[in-house]
């Protein structure tokens, strides 16, 4: 199939981009990486008045170092995150969660913003800006304002973004040096969407956990923030850990949903496991600390 008949606008500007898009007034749809997109617009399943791609907007590009985060144009295709060596230093979960997702072919032009913005509920790179405390800079015509990632989506490819409102930037608050990484993906083949997985980070100084950001993906119609379990590990030896309890409460927030992939019980069987695997592993080599 083709997509239906629309109008194609290519703004090299964030303003000219709002612009376009205000005036659509909802009939308007962004390209970026256009991973998800172009086969909707193929199956008719997308079929906006105008599209505006957003690709010559240089504004959107790049990697900087501000006071205690890094700033991630959304335009970044996924393939220079993984190389980029800021992103290598100071986000080693996000390298690795960007690792997992689709195939090189498809990274190659799938971009971080796009993904973030999408909303998949098993996908890697929405959970891991909730697991981290990102926060998602949009602007339009009438305002600029930031949405917490753990605000920023509210159901299944339903986020709290306005028709108008094009996301300019992902702020990524700086973690300590040290901190442990956490990510775990559960697929049937590599590349798949997650069947359900594990992302996040912990912080640990002086033998005790001082932060936690855990998040699931396929465990539930958003991204899943795992808030029991980040309580339950702050402030804790890490000595001292009861790993098992720890899972179980590390699931306790989810909702996982039955499929024709696996049930509901298997997702949440397997990430008892895999978070008391992640977790172990990750700690071992400051147990002793």
């Amino acid at each position: 199939m083709k997509p239906a008949p629309l109008d194609y606008l290519a703004p090299t500007t964030i303003e000219e981009a709002c612009e376009r898009l205000a005036e659509a007034g909802g009939g308007a749809t962004v390209l970026a990486g256009g991973q998800t997109l172009m086969p909707l617009l193929a199956l008719r399943m997308s079929q906006p008045f105008i599209l505006i791609d957003i690709n010559r907007v240089a504004a959107l590009k790049g990697v900087a170092r501000a006071a205690g985060e890094t700033w991630i144009g959304p335009m970044m295709r996924q393939n220079e995150v993984i190389t980029h060596p800021t992103l290598t230093s100071a986000l080693p979960v996000l390298v690795a969660a960007t690792r997992h997702i689709g195939h090189h072919q498809t990274r190659n032009r799938g971009t971080i913003g796009g993904s973030i913005a999408l909303g998949e509920p098993a996908a890697e790179l929405p959970a891991t800006a909730v697991a981290l405390g990102a926060a998602v800079e949009v602007r339009s015509t009438r305002r600029t304002r930031r949405i917490a990632a753990e605000d920023l989506y509210l159901g299944p490819y339903t986020t709290a973004l306005e028709f108008d409102e094009l996301i300019t930037a992902l702020h990524f608050p700086d973690w300590p040096a040290g901190t442990i990484s956490l990510f775990r993906k559960v697929a049937m083949r590599a590349g798949d969407f997650a069947l359900l997985g594990l992302t996040g980070a912990v912080a640990a100084r002086d033998g005790r956990i001082e932060r936690a950001g855990i998040a699931w993906f396929g465990m539930g119609p958003t991204p899943v923030k795992a808030r029991r379990v980040e309580a339950a590990l702050v402030g804790e030896p890490i000595a001292g850990l009861d790993v098992r309890a720890l899972a179980e409460l590390a699931v306790a927030d989810t909702a996982p949903l039955d499929d024709q992939h696996a049930s509901a019980e298997y997702r949440r069987t397997v990430a008892r496991r895999i978070f008391a695997r992640t977790l172990s592993e990750g700690l071992d080599g400051r147990r002793s600390a």
